[in-house]
């Protein structure tokens, strides 16, 4: 993993040097350099016995441990260039290889294109997994990658269209370069220059929402972009396995998907209330009202937060509905972050259960998705980390406020740091960056999108005493 992130650094390295960034390019050097010495350092020190020698405890700890290497990894490029400091810096890798894309840049437009880029790919390794772009490319673990992979895969089920673990990497792979390729050609076509289409592009498919510019799309005022741009990022919602399954069984999977469909209802609906909203309550145009809402919400639901226009201003109505598909996120096996609309609907559904079952004790009924019957585990485990983003939600917002941010404020920064969304509402809003939080805020800021990126456990078990000392017991 160290490794392949130094090899991801070269082509900014390469930027930087054909554009004579001297300073840029000494910095990509020096952190390729420090990236190729921890390889070799762990390779000296430490190593597998054997291939299928992974289990369930080391799975967690190289995908916990490596996320955390890689991010800090990450970080060494604005530190060595003199762009940040080294807590910005924390916060601006963390943001980028989560996908939540939250900077502390006030001013992107200044900087050299090598960076640009740099944030671009951190958020396009991060999207779709450091992981599974590592499994698919340059490695294979044995049976031993399975528990890599659960550890780092995001939502309540785990599917699998191949039997082997690296071939169902590299069509997941496959799955998220071509998607990357023809949304970069899209907005090309659309109007944006090659380095821009590229690098919206991969933070458009990895729901990052990185830009070039400050007002990220609301520079171009391009209503054909926009609705390019909300169409990639309501695809990158889905899940990328239902996608590789549709290229082997037909695209009509994908609209059997039950999780998508109800993913695509949610984002219609929303739009269609946030644009009477705006078309009754901010006079806008209807063609614009509509416009504004179906970007927004794809955005937000999407949690790649591009910004077309300041939603900050949006009546309370917009606000609600806009933070709500902020929280519920886009599917399981996507790039987006959020709570994810499978548990949504596991939720409803057992609680529907309960209640039948309350009047009618002796009813054998079981959860069903996709016509599939769901493992009690399962349930349980959309509930376990529905309680627990909530629980962290609330303890980030009470940090925030111990560290002098308003009371709505810290909910709003909370809410969308842990949906791994970015911007939000307030403090940092549509037009505003993290560089205004206090600096214990930016720490917890590191540690909340790390802890949701893998979904709270795999980060929270590494802190269980028993995980180090007793291997048996895992």
């Amino acid at each position: 993993m160290t490794l392949f992130t130094g090899a991801a650094m070269i082509p900014s390295f390469i930027l930087a040097a054909l554009t004579e960034e001297t300073g840029g390019a000494a910095a990509f050097l020096l952190s390729i350099f420090l990236c190729l010495a921890v390889t070799f350092e762990l390779e000296r020190f430490g190593g597998l016995k054997g291939k299928d020698n992974i289990g369930v405890r080391d799975g967690i700890a190289i995908t916990g441990l490596g996320w955390l290497l890689v991010s800090i990894l990450g970080a060494i490029p604005y530190i060595a260039g003199g762009y940040l400091n080294v807590l910005d810096s924390m916060v601006e890798s963390f943001a980028g290889f989560s996908g939540t894309g939250a900077t502390v840049f006030n001013d992107v437009e200044i900087l050299p294109r090598s960076i640009l880029l740099w944030r671009s790919v951190s958020n396009w390794i991060g999207g779709l997994g450091i992981v599974v772009i590592f499994m698919a490319i340059l490695s294979q673990f044995g049976r031993g990658a399975m528990f890599i992979l659960r550890a780092e895969s995001t939502g309540p089920t785990k599917d699998r269209q191949m039997p082997r673990i690296r071939d169902n990497a590299k069509a997941l792979f496959k799955i998220y370069v071509g998607l990357t390729v023809i949304c970069a050609a899209s907005y090309f076509l659309c109007g944006l220059n090659p380095f821009a289409s590229i690098n919206h592009a991969m933070t458009t498919i990895a729901t990052g929402g990185y830009g070039i510019y400050n007002g990220t799309v609301r520079e171009y005022g391009n209503a054909y972009l926009e609705y390019c741009m909300a169409f990639f990022m309501i695809v990158a919602s889905g899940s990328f396995a239902m996608y590789a399954t549709a290229t082997q069984r037909g695209w009509k999977v994908i609209f059997r998907n039950t999780e998508f469909r109800i993913y695509l209802q949610i984002v219609f609906l929303a739009a269609a209330i946030i644009s009477a909203d705006l078309f009754l309550e901010m006079n806008f145009d209807a063609a614009l009202a509509i416009r504004n809402a179906i970007f927004h919400v794809a955005s937000l639901s999407s949690t790649t937060a591009f910004v077309a226009d300041d939603f900050d201003l949006y009546p309370p109505v917009s606000k609600v509905f806009l933070m709500m598909t902020m929280f519920l996120g886009g599917c399981a096996g996507s790039t987006a972050g959020g709570l994810k609309v499978a548990r949504i609907i596991l939720l409803f559904k057992f609680v529907a259960l309960a209640v039948r079952q309350k009047i009618h004790p002796q009813l054998i009924n079981r959860v069903k998705l996709n016509g599939q019957v769901i493992e009690e585990n399962i349930v349980y485990d959309a509930a376990k980390i529905f309680l627990a983003i909530v629980a962290m939600d609330i303890f980030f917002a009470f940090v925030m406020m111990f560290d002098g941010i308003e009371f709505t404020d810290a909910i709003s920064v909370s809410v969308s740091t842990m949906a791994n969304v970015g911007p939000g509402f307030g403090i940092e809003g549509a037009t505003s960056t993290y560089a205004l939080l206090p600096d214990l805020s930016k720490f917890f800021a590191c540690v909340f999108m790390f802890l949701s990126r893998l979904e709270f456990f795999t980060v929270m078990v590494l802190f269980t005493p028993s995980f180090w000392t007793n291997p048996k017991g895992w």
